[in-house]
């Protein structure tokens, strides 16, 4: 097996993992500390050490807002169980594990980014635990990144001392990783030319950002985007801006450094790291991907749209009860005012469709409320052969009976436990039905990561069910329920009315 390894800034020596066939290697650094001068400046490179460094543990996590444990928090609840977990600014560390026994092996590599909004989480949580994916032949990488202020706050200041790189901090951190896994993964038996990137929540809208960043040509072959699709659909003032111009981030950084009584980057940078985590929590302000037309040229959905990303194999999919988009409206005349808005001459197509005349609002906004993250992947279907792109794309449904005193159904997040089959780690009363389902969905997981295709035999020897991809013809996809099983279902007409919506009020254009 390989416990020790040659890296570019020095030697690594791993552990066994539970399964000593696995060998895991924790907190290796991939870039310089983003302390003192290079706070809020693109990853630098890591620095070399002497001897072999023992990847023994985790590294602290990033900065971030302390979780408190709340069995009324169900996130709390199902994830943030350490609260005292260690945290520090210096972060930029990865993990892998490796089945393989020598590095000439060339085993396909899986990177992945966590979730959490990209204001909190990190890669040490249970349900991230490589190893399971590693034991189907496969070289699995999580990584940290830098959240919240620390990763995505702007400044004029910080635009005239790098305007190559004056923002996306943890979006690059997320790139600089996925880099050194390219130049460096070979010792651990991977192969850097297959290569997958993968991701749930703002994980997946992070994937979203490096398949669309101009700056990321050939770094790897594949993405996953778990619950990571978005755009709107019904107006909602009260939702954050997830996606702001330089200009607007710069404004919000000037303001940002009067609350902190600083006058200037050097006086910013020369604060107390905890204090100034401590303000980014009491200054209540959502920090995220920035249009800065060097690593992010634009809105990731639009860009793919447009056919403007790496042309590679994408799976995609959501839980069935995350993130519903729902009409905000008080009264029948307010509800039929807004069809009016949004549909305009087909606005009473849609009022049929959600049974208007009956006179019950309720019902109306319930029939009206559809899956933000479906509606968007089926626009994204469309788009992928309207423009000529006819990249592969796989689509799912994770629909299981979840267990728990709380009865939770598929919540946002719930299906991690699953792909990564690490249900044994979780306090649910998983059962049989739960740990074949999780095999399953792993080793579709495997198989895609391998070669970009899901299909192909169950651990049991057994060919898993037919995943076929994707297309406007046949808009299927696969659904977890209590097992895998290929839905060869149309979505209802509400959705193909709102996704045909889309498509008269938007003109896309091949890059082809």
């Amino acid at each position: 097996m390989l416990r020790v390894v040659k890296v570019e800034n020095g030697m690594v020596q791993g552990l066994p993992a539970a399964d000593p066939r696995i060998t895991s290697f924790k907190g290796i650094p991939f870039a310089a500390p983003p302390i003192g001068e290079n706070r809020w400046r693109a990853p630098q490179p890591a620095n070399d050490w002497d001897g072999v460094r023992k990847a023994y543990e985790y590294s602290p996590i990033p900065l971030q807002v302390r979780q408190e444990l709340d069995d009324n928090n169900i996130y709390t609840r199902e994830w943030a169980v350490e609260p005292d977990i260690a945290m520090n600014e210096d972060c930029l560390y990865l993990n892998v594990w490796t089945p393989a026994k020598s590095t000439d092996e060339q085993l396909p590599v899986f990177v992945w980014y966590f979730g959490g909004g990209l204001q909190v989480g990190h890669p040490s949580e249970m349900e991230f635990d490589g190893e399971r994916i590693a034991r189907r032949g496969i070289v699995v990488v999580t990584i940290n990144y830098r959240l919240n202020a620390f990763g995505f706050l702007c400044h004029p200041e910080i635009t005239a001392e790098a305007s190559d790189a004056p923002a996306n901090f943890g979006h690059l951190d997320q790139q600089a990783a996925t880099r050194w896994v390219k130049r460096n993964i070979a010792a651990f038996g991977g192969d850097p030319q297959n290569m997958t990137i993968g991701g749930q929540s703002a994980g997946g809208g992070s994937v979203m950002s490096q398949l669309t960043s101009p700056q990321n040509s050939e770094l790897f072959q594949r993405a996953i985007v778990q619950s990571g699709l978005f755009t709107q659909l019904y107006p909602n003032p009260g939702m954050p801006r997830f996606l702001r111009t330089l200009e607007e981030a710069e404004k919000e950084g000037i303001q940002f450094f009067s609350f902190l009584g600083v006058a200037s980057l050097e006086e910013a940078r020369s604060l107390d790291a905890d204090y100034l985590r401590d303000k980014i929590v009491e200054y209540k302000a959502f920090w995220g991907t920035v249009v800065d037309h060097k690593f992010s040229v634009g809105n990731s959905f639009d860009l793919f749209l447009q056919n403007k990303r790496l042309q590679v194999p994408v799976m995609l999919g959501h839980t069935s009860s995350e993130f519903f988009s729902v009409p905000l409206a008080v009264s029948l005349v307010e509800f039929q005012e807004m069809a009016v808005n949004l549909f305009g001459d087909n606005a009473k197509t849609f009022l049929e469709l959600c049974d208007y005349s009956t006179g019950n609002l309720e019902e109306a906004i319930k029939k009206a409320s559809v899956s933000g993250i479906e509606y968007a992947i089926r626009i994204a279907g469309q788009a992928n052969s309207d423009t000529g792109a006819n990249t592969r794309l796989y689509y799912y449904n994770f629909d299981a009976e979840i267990p728990g005193w709380d009865n939770p159904g598929t919540f946002h997040s719930v299906d991690l436990w699953f792909f990564f089959e690490t249900l044994a780690k979780c306090w649910r009363p998983f059962v049989g039905k739960h740990y074949d389902l999780a095999r399953q969905m792993c080793n579709y997981w495997a198989n895609f990561i391998r070669e970009g295709d899901p299909n192909g035999k169950d651990s049991t020897g057994e060919d898993l069910p037919r995943w076929e991809p994707y297309t406007p013809d046949a808009p299927y996809g696969m659904k977890f329920a209590d097992q895998a099983e290929f839905a060869r279902e149309q979505p209802n007409d509400r959705m193909k009315f709102l996704v045909g919506q889309f498509f008269k009020e938007n003109q896309l254009i091949s890059t082809e």
